[in-house]
């Protein structure tokens, strides 16, 4: 299987910066969060692949059928291409740490990659996730995650982000979620809060 996606990326400080990959929400590429990632963690190897499934023209990382309804063969294949991509990017150094952040549909992968392959990332920034299927009993231990969120989300309801925040705390991970008042869009506070949460 190809894990080639076209990427941007920052060099990092040296070898054993930490890899700090960001992936875009639907309708983004590459470049949205590109910067922040410098931002957020000053020093690190940033990675930003874009997303190879186009819907209506909207990039994407996997496919879905109807808002909130995956394509769960589909998002099999695409979350072992990008588990092996990351795994390719972090071979390449000897980074500290590997750190994830997401963004609405790049938070979707990611925490399917998570539960696919849950020692690949130490750390991982889940904005705005929706998970609509009950994950697998995987052990995060050692594992920081973030869940960021609106409370009034009309793609993620409070009760499946909160539910996500539960599984990750009962599988072994130190994991918390942050809310806002607002919907589906990121907010300085949130963007504030990961910074802090990265730093720690």
């Amino acid at each position: 299987m190809m894990a080639d996606y076209h990427y941007r990326e920052g060099k990092g400080a040296d070898a054993a910066a930490p890899l700090f990959v960001l992936l875009h929400g639907t309708g983004g590429d590459e470049n949205q969060f590109f910067d922040l990632g410098g931002q957020l963690l000053p020093g690190a190897r940033i990675i930003t692949p874009r997303g190879d499934v186009s819907e209506h023209g909207a990039l994407r990382y996997f496919k879905r059928t109807g808002e909130g309804v995956y394509d769960m063969e589909d998002l099999a294949l695409r979350t072992r291409q990008m588990v092996e991509f990351v795994t390719a990017r972090r071979d390449e150094g000897k980074p500290t740490r590997v750190i994830g952040l997401g963004y609405s549909n790049g938070a979707n992968i990611l925490a399917s990659v998570q539960f696919v392959a849950p020692e690949l990332f130490d750390a991982t920034v889940l904005m705005h996730p929706l998970i609509p299927f009950a994950p697998p009993e995987v052990d995060f231990g050692g594992r920081k995650v973030l869940i960021t969120a609106g409370q009034r989300d009309p793609m993620a309801s409070v009760a499946m982000t909160q539910g996500l925040g539960d599984y990750f705390k009962t599988h072994g991970a130190k994991a918390e979620v942050f809310w806002h008042a607002g919907g589906h869009e990121l907010r300085q506070e949130e963007l504030r809060t990961a910074q802090g949460f990265l730093a720690g």
